[in-house]
């Protein structure tokens, strides 16, 4: 007899001893991520609802930790999967399973593209974002683009190191910053989105908060919008992209630029996260933005200390679990610095790392300004992780 250990982090490698000894590769597929471990925090549970647990977890064999109005559950996914079925699941339970049903069909059928204006972008392989700064301000590389035809050349390079979304921010959101007027902001903008978009340099993102920006941009080619408040800031917003048709990236932040560093206070952030990202993409769509065109990003250095956004990437899993494909902003993020002692001009390689790690947690798109280096980073991690 002989026994070897396969590697427990990825469905890969129980796919792969699967697909080897005849499976076919779709059920091999489903059957690898079905025996995966699963935790799941249930919530806001009553006390019949957590006997009915504790005792069905005794039968089934997962594991169940519980407390007043709350409980732990942990087991493979196969094991846990009655508990989304009503003609299998215990009565008392009935609510846990619409909520569980999404979570396990995220994990065994995560999004493969996303819709944009005019196209999709495929998620199969790491979406690196380009960033392109013409701000004077900006926490990293404010002035770093003198002119529109020196922006435009920045993203022809970009788009060369491998960029398949450029990302253009005409207003500055580092700790601190103060709204810039809307006359400005389309002013930096809408010359390069036009020129980006003229030059076919692939589709053009734009960072902004505004109805009005938005709007300009969008009529200038733009094919996503990128909201760091999440479509809280400016309550248009949201029928610009709905009526456009264009992607929308909804990050987390709590507060405005210039207050979000007091209101770093979390219990759990990625728990606190996760659930707060998912209000926001619900609110979205009942506004009649459609799923496919959402990307929600957890938002790292966005009203969190260098050990939350430290614990969030760790714990990204939880914002994938969402159900929607997770963007990530970590570019020479301070925690960055704080990790590694680096300089805010010396973090290109702790960022190629960072989202490294984020692809292997199920990040799938990834807003950088070194994007060379990071796409060889990303070229590695993606090549140990190819589900059919």
């Amino acid at each position: 007899m002989k026994v070897t250990a396969l590697a427990a982090h990825t469905p890969e490698a129980v796919r792969a001893a699967l697909a080897v000894r005849g499976w076919e590769a779709q059920p091999a597929w489903f059957a690898a991520t079905g025996i995966q471990p699963l935790v799941m925090l249930v919530e806001e549970i009553t006390e019949d609802e957590r006997e009915a647990l504790v005792h069905w977890g005794a039968k089934s064999g997962a594991d169940v930790l519980t407390g007043t109005g709350w409980a732990l559950v942990a087991g493979a996914a196969s094991r846990l999967a009655p508990l989304a079925r009503y003609d299998r699941a215990p009565a008392e339970l009935a609510r846990l399973a619409p909520a569980l049903g999404r979570l396990l069909a995220a994990r065994a059928e995560p999004p493969r593209r996303w819709a944009i204006r005019g196209g999709e972008v495929a998620l199969d392989r790491p979406v690196i974002i380009g960033i392109i700064n013409v701000t004077p301000d900006s926490f990293s590389d404010g002035g770093h683009v003198a002119s529109v035809e020196a922006a435009i050349d920045h993203g022809a390079q970009l788009t060369a190191d491998g960029a398949r979304l450029l990302d253009v921010g005409g207003e500055s959101t580092r700790p601190g910053a103060k709204p810039v007027p809307v006359e400005e902001e389309i002013h930096r903008v809408v010359p390069v989105v036009r020129g980006l978009v003229n030059r076919e340099l692939g589709p053009v993102s734009v960072d902004t908060r505004k109805a009005d920006v938005a709007r300009a941009a969008l009529d200038a080619g733009a094919a996503v919008i990128n909201d760091v408040s999440g479509l809280r800031f400016d309550p248009a917003l949201t029928g610009v992209i709905r009526d456009a048709e264009a992607g929308v990236i909804l990050m987390h932040m709590r507060g405005t630029p210039e207050t979000m560093d007091d209101l770093a206070h979390y219990d759990q952030v990625a728990i606190e996260v996760a659930a707060e990202l998912a209000t926001g993409a619900a609110k979205a769509e009942r506004e009649g933005i459609a799923r496919e065109r959402i990307v929600v990003d957890p938002g790292f250095g966005f009203a969190k200390t260098a050990t939350q956004n430290l614990r969030l990437l760790d714990e990204l899993a939880s914002i994938v679990a969402v159900g929607y494909p997770v963007a990530v902003g970590l570019s020479r993020k301070r925690f960055l610095g704080a990790a590694t002692g680096r300089p805010l001009e010396d973090r290109d390689r702790a960022t190629a790392v960072a989202c490294a790690l984020a692809w292997e947690r199920g990040a799938r798109a990834f807003r950088v300004h070194d994007v060379r280096l990071t796409h060889e980073a990303l070229a590695l991690a993606s090549a140990t992780t190819s589900p059919p």
